[in-house]
């Protein structure tokens, strides 16, 4: 009986064929068994081997186990250590659009950099093509505009870019707003499918703001569920979220648990949804990193055949064709880098997140002149002197002292750094303290009136 070689198109032409003939573990051709040389590569930063096919590193021990040995030099050795030296990589990396062997480069903070005979794997894995029609897509726009009459266009073209270019950065956040049971989540199952399933992350706020990041390898991050995270940790997450809705920075470290850190493109574009509007995520009105929608549909507006109607037409054929729609569309007109419109539901998020203290703060400094340079202690003196007691109130509470920089920014001022002091803190009337000056002042400009401040001494 003629034994069956196993052989899959080698990535490398240039050296020995992977499988030989008559290897066999206990007597059965091994590549029968389910494992093969073609399935691993060998992890030099960590001496273990990338299982392709589930993307797991194993120990050698495990390799060994499963393979049987090779030679090497006319000796025979074990497989972990034929892999070292025939399949070695260097980097792990998560690169959309690029082949599954990168030969040449590395991946570091600032991006690529050439280094010759280096060899990355490319972790990431194209979506399965879809059949479908794009003349066919009609029941998912027609729901795209029933709930974003005003924004479709958007959407559409944002959604779409994702799926043609899945390696490029959109430089801003889609925020999906409106009443729970209107169809925000039904309206993006298509587009799981259009980037890839495994390419599509859910998760939460909480998640976003810990120290494991994994969910950064995907071509889309749905952020579900965002309203009040408290005064402190809207900052906070506003502050984290910018480096992940643009690019610069071209690499962004990942932590995965029980993984040694590693660089991915910065090539995640995120969806944020919310039921609310009010107290959904905190917005600057400088920002150009977010395009806010917000609907008006309500669930009453739709019955349950609706919903049935539709989610038949997904399983017979209509998420490819909406597939083919995301793939065909023109998006000429779409600049993935141009910062987004601020609609009308923007500033209404913009508005909602001022607090009442702004307002007094502004006044505050109106009445003292608009200052060039203060320090903490003359705001809070102002404001007892001037009667704004729930402003010296909110400024003087210990737990709102990491919001106040953040305060003094939307009034207009910064924290300006003492060059001469390791702390960065000036001295005034014998205590060390932050001064802000304006904002709108050059940088020397700002020094100079921080330094005025504290030779003056006295409080304004």
């Amino acid at each position: 009986m003629t034994e069956t070689r196993y052989s899959l198109p080698s990535p490398y032409p240039d050296r020995a064929v992977l499988d030989e003939p008559g290897e066999r573990i206990n007597g059965i051709p091994f590549a029968t068994l389910g494992y093969r040389y073609d399935d691993f590569h060998a992890y030099l930063p960590t001496h273990s081997y990338l299982h392709v096919p589930s993307q797991e590193l194993w120990p050698g021990a495990s390799v060994n186990a499963k393979l049987p040995p090779r030679h090497l030099d006319g000796a025979k050795v074990k497989p972990s250590l034929w892999l070292d030296v025939h399949r070695p990589v260097m980097q792990m990396e998560w690169v959309p659009g690029e082949p599954a062997l990168i030969e040449n480069r590395v991946m570091q903070a600032a991006g690529w950099h050439a280094h010759t005979g280096a060899r990355i794997f490319n972790l990431y894995n194209p979506p399965r093509l879809i059949a479908g029609d794009a003349r066919k897509a009609g029941p998912w726009l027609d729901h795209l505009h029933r709930i974003y009459p005003e924004d479709a266009g958007h959407i559409a073209n944002w959604i779409a870019h994702t799926t043609q270019h899945p390696g490029t950065k959109i430089n801003h956040a889609l925020l999906l707003s409106g009443q729970p049971g209107i169809g925000k989540d039904t309206l993006l199952e298509p587009v799981r499918a259009a980037v890839g399933a495994h390419n599509f992350a859910d998760v939460s706020p909480p998640a976003m703001l810990g120290r494991f990041s994994g969910w950064v390898r995907n071509v889309i991050v749905r952020v579900s569920e965002v309203r009040d995270l408290g005064e402190i940790n809207r900052f906070a997450f506003y502050e984290h979220c910018k480096p992940l809705l643009a690019s610069p920075p071209d690499a962004i470290r990942v932590d995965e648990k029980h993984l040694r850190e590693y660089f991915v493109m910065n090539c995640c574009c995120v969806i944020f949804t919310s039921n609310h509007l009010s107290d959904g995520l905190y917005l600057p009105a400088d920002d150009r990193r977010h395009y806010v929608a917000w609907s008006d549909a309500k669930p009453l507006d739709f019955d349950e055949s609706y919903w049935r109607d539709l989610w038949a037409w997904y399983v017979a054929g209509g998420i490819g064709h909406v597939c083919a729609w995301l793939r065909e569309r023109d998006l000429s007109k779409f600049d993935p880098k141009a910062p987004p419109a601020k609609t009308a539901a923007f500033w209404t998020m913009v508005a909602a997140g001022e607090s009442p203290e702004r307002g007094e703060m502004r006044d505050l400094l109106e009445l003292l002149g608009n200052p060039p340079a203060f320090t903490m202690t003359d705001i809070v003196t102002g404001a007892t002197r001037h009667n704004l007691m729930d402003l010296e109130r909110d400024l003087t509470d210990r737990k709102n002292r990491r919001s106040i920089p953040h305060q003094m920014e939307r009034a207009g001022y910064v924290a300006v750094r003492n060059p001469n002091a390791d702390d960065g803190l000036f001295k005034v009337t014998g205590k060390r303290c932050v001064i802000y000056a304006q904002s709108a002042l050059t940088l020397a400009d700002q020094l100079r009136a921080a330094q005025k401040r504290m030779t003056t001494g006295h409080v304004l």
